[in-house]
């Protein structure tokens, strides 16, 4: 089978398209046949080694020191079931699913085996298949971090990042839970995150939310770019600061941890299960979510779909189209 293989870390250049070994499900695994998977900023972190100081040496241990451990990236797709392994109940050959392949990677590859009890659920009947890769792990992070907050309707909610993958679907999602939902993000996304539900948009590049005088309950920073102090200003003496990409506290978060009523929730990894995906799927289907796409690549044109997520200006998802061309 083909599939995009990098062997040292490095620039979007690394990575290359290959023949592999066309992997056999175990007993408890399904084999699917990829049809979309997209480009996160998780994978642009992995491919380049780039990671906070704080969890270098973790990361090193998990990703490899010298060279990647896993030399296919691809943290969620969608496609058909190809065969199932002798012990699987709940799929069987031909469903269409969406998963997260998010601790093997793996899903920038014409075929992938996960196991049935991990993250992965018949894909949403109202989706295409790119439309359905791009769920996964954005929009299973936003709700995750959303339940840790234990959001509950009435409350005011600040998405800082509220035009990228985690943010749009967080934006959508507080909304659904009933908050009142202010969306930071940059002049060319404010329609955008309007479009998303949002009650109150702000352009980062005119305005500095903290100016405001207003205070929230929950702040959701989906893309670590806002300022600490800036966030805890606004943010209400019992009210959550979420950050997830920040998965250590520095100083001053420590401090707020130690000196107030303030709870932090910062980067961790959700449950590998399918409850969030099924979850999801409702919402997708009963028309309550739904997916923001900036652009789509061809399998061949990784590096390209890299170098432009690498920018740090996407809107939402960007998804890659898996052709099966030839027999593998």
């Amino acid at each position: 089978m083909k599939a995009i293989v990098y062997t040292k870390y490095g620039p979007p250049d690394v990575l290359q398209l290959k023949e592999v070994k066309k992997p056999t499900p175990k007993e408890n695994e399904i084999l699917v046949k990829v049809k979309a998977t997209t480009v996160t900023v998780a994978d642009i972190r992995s491919r380049s080694f780039t990671v906070p100081l704080s969890v270098w040496l973790p990361a090193r241990i998990t990703l490899g020191f010298r060279r990647p451990k896993k030399s296919i990236l691809g943290l969620e797709l969608s496609g058909e079931v190809e065969s199932v392994g002798k012990d699987v109940k709940q799929f069987k050959e031909g469903d269409q699913v969406f998963a997260a392949s998010q601790i093997g990677y793996g899903a920038y590859a014409e075929y992938k085996c996960l196991p049935e009890n991990g993250p992965v659920s018949i894909k949403p009947n109202n989706l295409s298949f790119e439309e359905a890769a791009a769920i996964p792990i954005g929009a299973r992070t936003a709700l995750f971090y959303l339940r840790k907050a234990n959001i509950k309707s009435g409350q005011k909610v600040l998405v800082y990042g509220a035009s990228g993958s985690v943010g749009s679907y967080a934006v959508q999602i507080a909304k659904y839970f009933g908050a009142d939902v202010t969306g930071v993000c940059s002049t060319t996304n404010l329609e955008l995150v309007k479009s998303l539900g949002a009650d109150e948009v702000i352009d980062y590049t005119r305005e500095d939310f903290s100016s405001k005088g207003e205070t929230y309950d929950v702040i959701f920073e989906a893309v670590d770019k806002s300022s600490f102090s800036a966030c805890m200003k606004s943010l209400k003496k019992d009210g959550t600061y979420i950050n997830v990409t920040v998965p250590l506290p520095g100083v001053r978060m420590l401090w707020t941890k130690l000196t107030s009523n303030r709870k932090l929730i910062l980067g961790q990894n959700s449950p590998e299960n399918s409850e969030a995906l099924n979850f999801l799927k409702e919402l997708v289907e009963t028309g309550k979510l739904k997916v923001v796409i900036d652009r789509y690549y061809a399998f061949e044109e990784i590096v390209e779909a890299h170098r432009y997520v690498e920018k740090g200006h996407k809107k939402g998802n960007v998804v890659i189209t898996v052709e099966h061309n030839s027999k593998s």
